[in-house]
């Protein structure tokens, strides 16, 4: 998924992850300051954040907070959305759930456990 700048009245419908989308959304969180990033994002929920907010809440320079940005949309887990001058990122929280499910998918050998009970609306 590229970091397309998307409208208000854009929706994201999630789609099952593939291995290498799973992968991508992996590899781009394992990188701490992408996942303080993503962490904060998330936190925020579906108002999202600025990038000058993000940066002042993390103590990150807004280059480095731009790459990782970037990072996390390429890899299909926040898109940006232009309000009038200024950009507000939002955490894709289904692809989160997708993300969540794909690594639970065959959890227990497909036995009742835990897990069972977590649904995607675990979340916002």
């Amino acid at each position: 998924m590229s970091a397309a700048v998307l409208n208000a009245a854009t929706v994201v419908m999630p789609s099952p992850l593939s291995e290498a989308q799973a992968v991508a959304a992996l590899a781009a969180l394992a990188q701490p300051a992408r996942l303080r990033v993503f962490r904060a994002l998330v936190g925020a929920g579906p108002d999202g954040m600025t990038p000058g907010v993000l940066a002042a809440t993390l103590g990150v320079p807004s280059s480095t907070l731009s790459f990782h940005l970037r990072g996390l949309a390429d890899a299909g887990l926040v898109q940006a959305e232009r309000q009038g001058r200024h950009l507000v990122y939002r955490p894709l929280i289904a692809q989160m759930n997708e993300l969540i499910a794909y690594l639970t998918d065959h959890c227990c050998g497909g036995q009742p456990c835990g897990l069972a009970t977590l649904s995607p609306s675990t979340c916002c």
